[in-house]
Formats: structure tokens, C-alpha cells, sequence
């Protein structure tokens, strides 16, 4: 690299030799002097446009060289070239950094020392009410004003998470974690827990349910077996009495038991629904001929059951059917009517049970289908109820893609739809041909 130019300070020196020889030493130092500040003169004019370009350093501006600085040049647009694919390559890992974050289910913010924003995902704007476009910047304590949230990220004891409700979002719960990564930066990462929280409710609920409908009849047969050992010989009715209420008491044990299996298995069941073919008119019968065995004489049931077929699992839907029948005989008094029906409208099956018992208020419709929910706790008790007829049919429902549809006044009665979709429907034509082939 520093031959070049030593041989060009040879060259002049030889040219300011030659002319001192002819013309004596004075031209030959101007020659000199000369020669030097013309190259002086190139190298200062390349140093100012290097020093310009340094300024904003890009590929396409890249003066051109002679000499020594084309050598210099063509090795800084080599350098330059490699930093800009380094650049692009940070930026593109950045960028696939931030989608990956972004498309992460938890809330992600990145804070500094003061627990000011950085940076955050939308899933944290979405569970902490911020906007990174407008709150970079600012102290996330200041925008998420929740004293329970406050404390916890001003105290600086994170090695248990935090889990609170925002005052912003009525119904959502949040579980948020703060990861140090940096001596003055952390992570905090949110996570949604409100069906978590909602699943415990439900558990814990259902415990205390069957822990209370198992307690009732426990309790009767134990009260009753410790008089029977106290009970004087020979006061036989009392103790035919007795054993009549046990037996009633560890027959409702025993369709609790049964129906908690039931449901059990409907949860569970993974496989898709058992594709049979299903005479609906003869299922309908059958459910009939159940309530007027249930019933014993004290309502009026009537059965309307055209031929029809659906597909799907006969067991499951006798159970759906059978639940609905029962509970409309149990809530409707002595000498009323019900109504046994399928047909067909709008291209759905429908199996309705119409009754014209006590009916069902406004605001407990949508909570019908919950285990252990009761209208009347009392009534459905004294009738045998278990609580869980209902959270069966829909089960067996949503098995088979289908939906329950309730109509219901207070004092008039009600009617409950289990409906069958279209696509599970077989017509009688096409089910005749079948057997036909």
C-alpha cells in the first residue's frame, strides 16, 4: 500500500534531479515544491470528501479515488457494504423478535429502572389498557392505577406472582410475573386466568354440591338405622316406615351417583358420536310410554311422533330425551298436560316436551344447564331431582352439534327444544331406500 506513493516521491525527486542539472538548483527546488503541493492539494480534496461522506456513510454516495485513496476507498466500501448487511440482518431479527413476542397469548412489557414503558405486545395493551404508540415512554404505575397492581410493582418482591382483577375490565383476571434480565430492565409478563379462576369456581362449587346432596340423604339413613337400633321390639310399622324412608334416601344417592357418571362419561368422551341410524318416531314413543309410567295417572301426556331418523348415538339421546321428559313431570302439577313432539322446521329436528307447569322466570333461563342449579331448591329436591338432568341433555347436545332451546312463562308452563341440525337429519325416503339396497 505505501509503494505507490514512494514512488511517485522517487519520480519527483528524479524529475526535480534532472532539472537541476540542466537549469541549476533554483528550478529544480520550484519543480519540487510544486509537484509536492499539487499532490498535497489531491490528497486534502479526497480527505474533505471523505470526511463528507463519514458524515452520512451510504454505498451509493462513495466518492471515487486515485492512487493511494482508490485503494482507501474501495476498502471502506467493503466495510460499509458488510455493516449494512449486518444492520438489515439486527433488523430482521428484531423484527421476527417482535412478531414472535407479539404473537405470544401472555402480555409482554419491557421496563426500565423507573417502570417506564419500553416496549409491549398487544396482548399486554389489550390486558392492561395501554397504548404503545402513545405511553412509551411513560410509567406503567401511572397508567395502570389498581392499588394491588401499584404495590406489587413497587415493592420489589416479584418471586410470587401477582393476580388481580383490573378496575377497567370488569370479569377479567390477570396473573403478572416480573422477570429481571438487565441490572435496569425487567419483563413483565401477563397472563389471562379468568377461566382458570372460573374453572376453580366451578370445581369448588361442585364439590360443595355433591358434598351437599350426598350429606341430606346420609344423613336421614344414619339418623334412621341409629333409631332402628334404639327401637323397641315389636313396633313393626314404625320400622317398615323406616326402612321405606332409607331406601328412598339411598335411591336418590344412587341416581346421583349415576347421573354424576353420566356426565362424567359425556365430558370425557373424545371419539366422535356413534354414527347410527336412529328411528326417532319409536325413541319418542318410547320417552311416552316413561312419563305415563312416571306421571301414574296424574297428568294428561300426549305423544306426536311422525317417522323420522336422525344420526347419531341412541343411547345418548335417550338419556337427553328421557331427562326432559322427567323434569317436566316433576314441575308440572297433578291433572296438567304434556306434550311429547318431533318435527321438523326451518330444516332443523326438534324434540319438544311442552308442559303447563309452574314455568320458569326470565333470569334463570340462561343458567338452567349448570350442575346443581335449581329453581326451586325445595320442589326439585322433594321430587327427586339430582340437579344434573339438564347439564346432561346439553352435553348429549353439543355431541351431536345440536343446542337446547327453552320458552318458558311463569304460571303457564314452559317448552324445551332439543334441537338436531339438518346435517345429522335422514329423510324417510332416503332411509327406506337404505334398507331397500
Amino acid at each position: 500500500m505505501l509503494l505507490p506513493p514512494l514512488l511517485r516521491l522517487a519520480a519527483l525527486a528524479a524529475i526535480g534531479g534532472v532539472i537541476g542539472f540542466f537549469l541549476g538548483a533554483a528550478p529544480a527546488l520550484w519543480a519540487v515544491v510544486i509537484g509536492l503541493s499539487a499532490l498535497l492539494a489531491i490528497h486534502m480534496t479526497y480527505a474533505m470528501r471523505l470526511a463528507a461522506w463519514l458524515e452520512k456513510p451510504k454505498l451509493d454516495d462513495m466518492p471515487n479515488g486515485w492512487g493511494l485513496w482508490s485503494d482507501v476507498f474501495t476498502r471502506l466500501y467493503r466495510q460499509r457494504r458488510k455493516t449494512e448487511a449486518n444492520e438489515r440482518r439486527l433488523v430482521e431479527n428484531e423484527e421476527r423478535f417482535r412478531r414472535t413476542i407479539s404473537a405470544l397469548p401472555e402480555g409482554i412489557v419491557l421496563i426500565d429502572a423507573a417502570l417506564q414503558i419500553d416496549w409491549c405486545n398487544p396482548v399486554a395493551e389489550e390486558h392492561l389498557g395501554v397504548r404503545l404508540s402513545a405511553d412509551q415512554g411513560l410509567r406503567l404505575t401511572n397508567l395502570v392505577r389498581d392499588p394491588d397492581f401499584i404495590n406489587y410493582m413497587t415493592s420489589g418482591h416479584f418471586e410470587a406472582p401477582l393476580v388481580f382483577r383490573p378496575l377497567a375490565q370488569a370479569g377479567l383476571a390477570l396473573e403478572v410475573r416480573v422477570v429481571d434480565f438487565e441490572p435496569a430492565r425487567s419483563i413483565i409478563i401477563t397472563r389471562d386466568i379468568t377461566q382458570r379462576e372460573r374453572v376453580d369456581a366451578v370445581r369448588r362449587d361442585f364439590i360443595a354440591n355433591v358434598s351437599h346432596e350426598l350429606r341430606t340423604p346420609l344423613t336421614v339413613v344414619s339418623g334412621f338405622l341409629e333409631t332402628l337400633l334404639d327401637a323397641r321390639p315389636g313396633d313393626e310399622a314404625t320400622r317398615r316406615r323406616h326402612l321405606e324412608l332409607m331406601h328412598e334416601q339411598a335411591q336418590r344417592m344412587s341416581r346421583l351417583v349415576e347421573d354424576l357418571l353420566t356426565l362424567s362419561r359425556l365430558e370425557s368422551r373424545e371419539s366422535a358420536v356413534q354414527d347410527e341410524v336412529v328411528d326417532v318416531s319409536q325413541l319418542v314413543r318410547e320417552v311416552g310410554d316413561e312419563a305415563r309410567a312416571l306421571s301414574n295417572g296424574r297428568h294428561r301426556v300426549e305423544v306426536e311422533a311422525p317417522p323420522a331418523f336422525v344420526r347419531g348415538s341412541r343411547d345418548e339421546l335417550r338419556s337427553a330425551f328421557g331427562n326432559l321428559v322427567s323434569n317436566a313431570i316433576r314441575y308440572t302439577s297433578e291433572g296438567g298436560q304434556i306434550t311429547l313432539r318431533w318435527r321438523e322446521r326451518d330444516g332443523e329436528g326438534r324434540f319438544e316436551v311442552e308442559d303447563t307447569g309452574i314455568g320458569i322466570a326470565p333470569e334463570h333461563l340462561s343458567r338452567l344447564t349448570e350442575r346443581f342449579y335449581r329453581v326451586d331448591k325445595s320442589r326439585s329436591r322433594e321430587t327427586g331431582g339430582t340437579g344434573l338432568g339438564l347439564a346432561i341433555v346439553k352435553h348429549v347436545l353439543l355431541r351431536h352439534d345440536g343446542r337446547l332451546d327453552v320458552a318458558s312463562e311463569i304460571g303457564k308452563g314452559s317448552t324445551f327444544s332439543a334441537v338436531i341440525p339438518a346435517e345429522r337429519l335422514i329423510t324417510v325416503v332416503d332411509h327406506g331406500l337404505a334398507q331397500a339396497a
